[in-house]
């Protein structure tokens, strides 16, 4: 797409301007300085010379590099370069950007920056071509993923469905596990394992023992896994992973990290079920859970595992005051400055409202 080698067979058509971060850095010389690497960048985007000078002076400024924009890149750090490398490739909106596995770019705060940067050129119309095994980036920045082995693609479709299967494929140990999917309850289910022991029923439920779907911030969900015996020699772990609408996990745990210890020895054709009591302090939107079944004694070995088992909403009535993700425990105070006529005591943000329900 960008070039830089020629295909073996077929034809690439491009439609409009197209950038690429490949491997950052390509083309800068070490004697240069921050400054004049960054006009040679620009150069080779095909700029014309009255564009660069000020663009220049936004590489400087999205870079924060300051005094060292001047100083030959031999005295940069590796998150230096990086900067200036970013920098420089994004300095004007392309119409398609291909990135491939470049967005570790110097610190934690720069990453975010640039990962503001992409998503506000997809925003405004830049269509993105993203190569990573990150699946946070393709959950938040793609619409549509695939996953290609040996050169050829074998899973196409929602970035969420695509990943739950390539996290089937990488957990599978043995030949004869399949990887299964299935729509159901609204979303494509993943299921992969040995089926040693086998999740034969999930379901939610509210503290009375009721199916809910639907609870408020706050309120607590029981998960229940019933699970089926098909290898007395196993010692099962069981878990459960929580994760939003876009995939980002929530909270996950497991019997083994709760030190509940399940019954040493099951019959074949033997039944048992698992409950997690979740208080679900979380904010308004759709959340899914993902639930299985490890060997104790061998960790990466699944004998059973549902992604996207089942889905569930949570409202946000009776905890208007927040916003975002979980409500945290938080408190509000006020007081007035020094100069004042008369300086009142501080008072918290419950105090001022009992005052205003008092009328005073």
């Amino acid at each position: 797409m960008l070039g830089v080698s020629t295909p073996d067979t077929g034809t690439v058509a491009i439609n409009g301007r197209v950038a690429g971060l490949l491997e950052l850095g390509v083309g800068f010389h070490p004697e240069f300085t921050g400054r004049e690497n960054a006009v040679i960048s620009c150069q080779l985007l095909g700029l014309a010379p009255e564009e660069i000078p000020p663009l220049v002076e936004e590489i400087k400024e999205f870079s924060e590099l300051h005094e060292y924009f001047d100083e030959p890149m031999r005295t940069y750090s590796t998150g230096m370069a990086m900067r200036l490398a970013f920098s420089s490739s994004t300095v004007v909106r392309p119409e398609i950007l291909v990135v491939d596995e470049a967005l570790a770019v110097g610190d934690a705060y720069f990453q975010h920056k640039s990962m503001a940067r992409i998503r506000r050129f997809r925003e405004a119309g830049t269509t993105l071509f993203l190569v990573s095994h990150d699946p946070t980036a393709i959950k938040n920045l793609c619409d549509r993923a695939i996953i290609l082995e040996d050169g050829v693609m074998i899973r196409d479709g929602r970035p969420d469905e695509v990943l739950d299967y390539y996290q089937a494929m990488v957990n599978r140990r043995k030949k004869d596990e399949e990887i299964r999917q299935f729509q159901g309850d609204g979303v494509v289910t993943t299921r992969s394992g040995d089926a040693r022991m086998e999740i034969s029923a999930i379901q939610v439920l509210d503290m009375d023992g009721k199916p809910g779907r639907v609870f408020k911030t706050g309120e607590t969900a029981r998960i229940r896994q019933t699970i089926t015996c098909n290898d007395p020699d196993v010692r099962p772990n069981v878990g459960i992973m929580i994760r939003d609408r876009l995939g980002n996990h929530i909270y996950g745990t497991n019997t083994h990290l709760k030190k509940v210890a399940i019954h040493d020895r099951f019959e074949v054709g033997a039944q048992f079920h698992v409950d997690f009591d979740v208080q679900l302090l979380l904010g308004g939107g759709s959340y899914n859970v993902s639930v299985a079944v490890v060997d104790d004694a061998l960790h990466s070995s699944h004998l059973d595992l549902i992604d996207q088992a089942v889905v569930f909403q949570v409202m946000p009535d009776g905890v208007p005051d927040f916003a975002g993700l979980t409500p945290l425990p938080a408190s509000l105070s006020y007081g007035l400055g020094p100069g004042t006529v008369e300086e009142p005591e501080r008072q918290t943000a419950t105090q001022a409202a009992d005052k205003v329900a008092a009328g005073d």
